[in-house]
């Protein structure tokens, strides 16, 4: 066969995914084994001499192809498209369908190593933290300060405090300055008396949740400067070198523990979800309310402001990843969630409606129009958009919300 023309093979992976109305190049398919990203057809030998062919096209192989045809586009990063094939891996696109192959785990860990190093907020951090002792503390509070006001917190305000607000027809109180982080930061530039043991077991309390609060954190911070706890101090100082190191877990994390900690931060974005557009005057049910008490109980509110988006980009993505990995925490409440679900499946259930998910949606759009003066008209104008947007599209509309959700609607064989 002439250098350069698809095999048989690979015809037909072109021809199965025109019928989807996805358009592949043969280039594209060898560019794409050739990085490791495409699976090879397996081939059935013809005995000595006689070479091999290729019975039938692995499915996968179509899926893999089809998944980086959505994500690779010419002039993008690989690595970004591998970020957002690993994302919905395991998923099904519409009802009905198989899930998204898992991408090799081999290019998930590159691509998961390679965000890390361009973040522009890491190098950011990581330049800060390095020249700590020529900038002086004043500075570096400066700078971590600034780089967190670049990613603006959704989650510093409890959602019942907006709530509230909300339906007294007020403007929700702003989030307090997000002093935690730069604290932690400082700790781990200058050490723990920098910034004192009540403000560093605060910090402790949201980025290292290992099932002690911010009072716990206090007195065993004050036991290591006692010494009267050698063990409690060494465990602060491993975490405060950990975090000057700013090494990342995905380096030593295994296959099956990557692919965890991807589960567990796709399994808790919609748990946040829930929780905070509670705040939003999301419909309340007694379902939605033991979700949130979970997340409270364990006190996790803050710490998954830092790591979950609404919308993440394939960086925060991966940040959010690096973040799952080897914290028991997280999966404490992941499981605690996923077992609270499981015991009270109706979250959406409300007396009257028998719209099921939809006619929830519906009710919640209708309390945003109504409203409209509270929170400085940000609420109602919201649900004035979405709701007319709604009865535009209430198909594509239906669509988008159970991907969002699709965990929640099981029982209609949606993942």
């Amino acid at each position: 066969m002439a250098r350069g023309a698809p095999s048989p093979a690979d015809q037909q992976v072109m021809r199965e995914l025109a019928g989807r109305g996805v358009v592949v190049t043969a280039s594209q398919l060898e560019s794409w084994r050739g990085a490791g990203l495409l699976p090879r057809h397996p081939r059935r030998g013809l005995g000595r001499g006689r070479g091999s062919v290729v019975d039938v096209v692995d499915p996968v192989v179509v899926d893999s192809a089809a998944a980086l045809a959505r994500h690779h586009r010419q002039g993008r990063d690989r690595r970004l498209a591998v970020l957002e094939w690993f994302a919905e891996a395991g998923m099904a696109l519409e009802q009905g369908e198989p899930g998204v192959p898992e991408p090799p785990v081999a290019a998930v860990r590159e691509a998961l190593l390679w965000a890390d190093r361009v973040d522009p907020e890491n190098r950011r951090l990581r330049n800060a933290m390095r020249m700590a002792g020529e900038l002086g503390a004043d500075a570096l509070y400066e700078e971590v300060t600034g780089l967190l006001t670049s990613r603006p917190s959704t989650g510093q305000v409890h959602p019942e405090v907006v709530r509230s607000a909300v339906l007294e027809g007020e403007r929700p109180p702003e989030g307090p300055p997000n002093v935690d982080f730069v604290h932690l930061v400082a700790a781990a530039c200058f050490g723990s008396e920098e910034v004192g043991a009540d403000a560093l077991a605060e910090a402790l309390a949201v980025f290292f949740p290992l099932e002690m609060t911010a009072t716990e954190w206090a007195e065993v911070l004050r036991a290591a400067e006692r010494g009267e706890d050698p063990q409690a101090q060494s465990l602060v100082q491993r975490l405060l070198a950990e975090l000057a190191a700013a090494e990342s877990g995905v380096e030593r994390a295994s296959d099956a523990e990557l692919v965890r900690a991807r589960t567990v931060l796709l399994g808790l974005q919609p748990f946040y979800l829930l929780y905070m557009l509670h705040g939003l005057l999301l419909p309340d049910t007694s379902g939605l309310a033991a979700l949130r008490e979970v997340i409270d109980d364990h006190g996790m509110g803050k710490f998954l402001t830092h790591f979950i988006a609404f919308a993440p980009t394939p960086l925060y993505f991966a940040h959010g990843v690096a973040a799952c990995i080897d914290s028991p925490a997280v999966d404490a409440l992941y499981e605690a969630l996923m077992e609270q679900y499981a015991a009270d499946p109706n979250i959406f259930g409300l007396p009257g409606n028998t719209d099921g998910f939809l006619g929830f949606i519906e009710v919640w759009f209708r309390t945003l129009e109504e409203h409209t003066p509270a929170a400085g008209g940000q609420a109602g104008s919201i649900g004035a958009k979405v709701s007319r947007s709604f009865e535009r599209s209430r198909p594509g509309l239906e669509i988008a919300v159970r991907r969002l959700v699709g965990w929640a609607l099981a029982e209609e064989g949606w993942r």
